[in-house]
């Protein structure tokens, strides 16, 4: 049963493609079905929504999508804000995306519901810090829609059908998930250095030599001329198109980055047009913005403007017309590493603090905390506005800045997060009118609810750390709950020099999640599976991935159509169980499967906790990885100690249940999909 709540005039983010009919408005304090929303102000002067709801010792708060934290959200704060952090470390409140939604379930008064609020600002969930028996959510605005999900009729008990159904309902409203093309689901290369057609050769020639599948090499920055968005560094590719079609050839996709920023440049055909067109941002006194990223000072396009969307997705053309099919968009937070006003005010402010006749330590922190916060100012995300339809823009339109065209402004600070979202809409909508004859490979790094539609994500700049490896499987259920289907991380770390245990297991969970792509940074350790002794045992994982493929791809596309989750926790499914309630490193992959993966260094083996009978399948090279059936084992319900050394993948099944498996293939043009063998 779905209500929606409405206070003021909210932007309309267009993350909701159905609309109930019924709308409730309410002004300044509201009783809400399980807690109460008042209108406050801050010792600021700022005016914000504040929503309480009591917690009880039980309760467990899921989803928020990308952040840190457990799979159960309390006990943390979190910050719903686009932010471009690579150090994903716990105290860290926000990453790349802002994923509003929580399902709520509460034990003790066996009670279940789940919320989402549409706003495109930034929210603080203080899910039981300041207080442990309260979830305090802070809106930093006060036009927001909510929409609240609670059962259609009272149970005996809350069980997994009805927590899944609360999790339906919000995927329906919000759309159908993207899907990639069936290539995007093999195994992929990428890293931070490749910027040449020899590094491509190089790549291919080493997975052929040893017989490790492969699908798809990513280019990051290094293939653009100087940076540049939609350019090639001809003297590495002296005929780039022919450098594609090569790899084309032999069934190899290439993926290349773009980035959110577009380098000032009076010689560019593309900033000129933008700037002719008024297509980029306007900073209050009307001049544009201009930020540093990678190619230097830079201007953003407004995504928010349809026009402006429209005009930057037809640069995709380009590189399309050069036989490219799949992207990634990159630093569209935005990322800003500077601005041309935070690097004057810093400098003016260290002017200051330097010529100080009576400096002591902390005006030497001061130093560097002006230099650390010139990147990614608040600052300089309040000084932009966005041009947008005026119907769009509700009381976020600025009063004394009105415009008689059907457009408004509407400062950048209030709509934040709707920026890579936008990015991303603006080259799937060209992709969706101009490439009919095929599916296109689309991911983003900063996302809202709504992006969903129209690609998939990566969980960014992660590390070569175990703790990232256990914080991927809790974020996983939780970025699909939010819409998201393809999805991963950075298999092996992007930042930090991995190694031989931690990368097979990466890969062991990799070979699971619809985005299985290794990808590392420059300055790191090289980390191409074939880096390592005995890659056979890589390839081996490897092949396990196009093994399972059939499976994987059915589901992800079920998922997809009937609103399903792809990973699911334990504690969802199996809701009335206090044990499996409180394991966050075991999930359920679809309706059949649950996957165990070992996260710790050294372990030959880890406990499992079996919430109900189930079958577990141990693959092995010759058995059941590579080739052949794997060793099957029934168990019972309970703890087990399973033997999961890293050469091996194990997951467990349950009882009836079955899924296909292929013969495995050098990639996923070669992969006979009808041809199958049940395991069971």
């Amino acid at each position: 049963m779905l209500k929606k709540y409405t206070y003021g005039k909210p932007f309309n983010t267009e993350a909701v493609t159905f609309i109930p009919e019924n709308t409730i408005h309410f002004n300044d304090e509201y009783k809400l079905p399980h807690g109460t929303i008042t209108k406050q102000q801050t010792e600021n002067g700022e005016n914000v929504l504040v929503l309480t709801i009591p917690l009880l010792p039980e309760d467990r708060i899921f989803g928020l999508g990308e952040t840190t934290g457990g799979i159960n959200k309390r006990g943390h704060i979190y910050k719903s804000w686009c932010t471009d952090d690579p150090n994903h470390t716990e105290e860290k409140q926000s990453l790349y995306g802002a994923h509003n939604f929580i399902l709520f379930h509460s034990p003790e008064k066996n009670e279940a519901f789940a919320l989402f609020i549409d706003f495109p600002g930034m929210i603080i969930w203080d899910a039981g810090v300041t207080k442990f028996d309260e979830l305090k959510i802070t809106i930093k605005g006060v036009d927001a829609d909510l929409y609240l999900f609670e059962p259609d009729t009272k149970a005996s008990e809350i069980d997994s059908k009805i927590l899944l159904s609360l999790i339906h309902e919000f995927r329906t409203i919000i759309g159908k998930s993207y899907i990639p093309p069936l290539w995007a689901m093999g195994y992929m290369q990428s890293r931070w250095g490749y910027g040449s057609e020899s590094d491509l050769d190089r790549v291919y020639e080493n997975h052929k030599k040893l017989g490790i599948p492969l699908d798809a090499i990513f280019l990051d920055i290094d293939y653009m001329d100087e940076f540049k968005d939609f350019t090639v560094n001809t003297k590495n590719f002296p005929d780039f198109p022919k450098a594609i079609k090569k790899m084309n050839d032999k069934n190899i996709h290439i993926v290349p980055i773009i980035d959110a920023g577009i380098k000032v440049d009076e010689t560019s055909d593309i900033d000129n047009e933008g700037v002719t067109k008024d297509f980029f941002c306007h900073k209050k006194n009307g001049a544009l913005l201009q930020a540093g990223v990678w190619p230097g000072l830079s201007h953003f396009t407004d995504f928010l403007n349809p026009e402006a969307r429209k005009w930057f997705g037809s640069k995709y053309k380009i590189l399309t017309d050069a036989g490219i099919d799949g992207f990634w968009n990159d630093m569209n937070e935005p990322a800003f590493f500077y601005s041309d006003d935070g690097i004057k005010n810093a400098y003016d402010n260290i002017s200051k603090l330097i010529s100080d006749k009576n400096p002591n330590v902390y005006k030497t922190w001061d130093v560097k905390n002006e230099i650390l916060n010139v990147q990614n100012s608040m600052k300089d995300y309040e000084s932009f506005y966005h041009r947008v339809p005026a119907e769009y823009a509700g009381n976020l339109a600025e009063k004394d800045k009105s415009l008689n065209d059907g457009t408004a402004l509407v400062s950048h600070e209030k709509v934040h997060n709707l920026y890579g979202y936008n990015m991303t809409r603006a080259a799937s909508e060209w992709f969706t009118e101009n490439i009919k004859d095929k599916k296109t490979l689309l991911i983003s790094r900063a996302s809202y609810i709504g992006m969903h539609r129209y690609s998939g994500i990566w969980t960014g700049d992660n590390f070569a750390w175990w703790s990232h490896l256990k914080l991927l499987l809790k974020q996983l259920p939780a970025i699909n709950m939010c819409g998201f289907l393809y999805t991963g991380c950075d298999l092996g770390g992007f930042c930090g020099d991995t190694y031989r245990e931690l990368l097979m297991r990466f890969l062991g969970i990799g070979v699971f999640t619809p985005l299985m792509r290794n990808h590392s940074a420059l300055g790191t350790r090289e980390q191409e599976v074939y880096q390592f002794e005995k890659p056979e045992d890589f390839k081996a994982i490897i092949q396990f991935r196009y093994r399972i493929l059939p499976y994987l791809w059915n589901l992800i596309n079920d998922c997809a159509e009937n609103g399903k989750m792809y990973f699911t926790p334990l504690a969802v499914m199996y809701p009335n169980d206090r044990i499996a309630a409180e394991i966050e490193d075991q999930l359920m992959l679809g309706d059949d499967l649950m996957i165990t993966p070992v996260t710790e260094a050294n372990a030959k083996g880890r406990s499992v906790y079996l919430p109900e009978d189930m079958i577990l399948f141990t693959c092995k090279k010759g058995k059941g990885l590579d080739t052949g059936l794997p060793e099957r084992k029934e168990l019972s319900k309970g703890l087990h100690y399973i033997e999961m050394p890293a050469d091996t993948i194990a997951f467990f099944m349950k009882k009836g249940h079955r899924i296909a498996v292929a013969e495995t293939a050098e990639n996923t043009a070669k992969l006979n999909m009808k041809n199958l063998t049940l395991w069971q």
